[in-house]
């Protein structure tokens, strides 16, 4: 499934990493790509959104 989270903190590639390693933290197979622009993540995953939420949420980036 896709999931289009808007994290309003993402700023920079830093920021996509820590993000994109707190998703696969807990779906090793999701694909993560996002824009520092729009504050827009996209995730491929097979992992519900609230466990995705809460993994980039601990991570520090609130996702809406």
């Amino acid at each position: 499934m896709t999931l289009q989270l808007k994290v309003p903190k993402i700023a920079c590639s830093a920021c996509v990493n820590t993000v994109t390693k707190a998703v696969q933290s807990v779906d090793p197979a999701a694909t993560v790509a996002a824009d520092t622009k729009t504050k827009i993540v996209r995730i491929e995953t097979n992992k519900s959104e609230a466990v995705i939420k809460d993994a980039i949420a601990k991570a520090g980036y609130p996702a809406a």
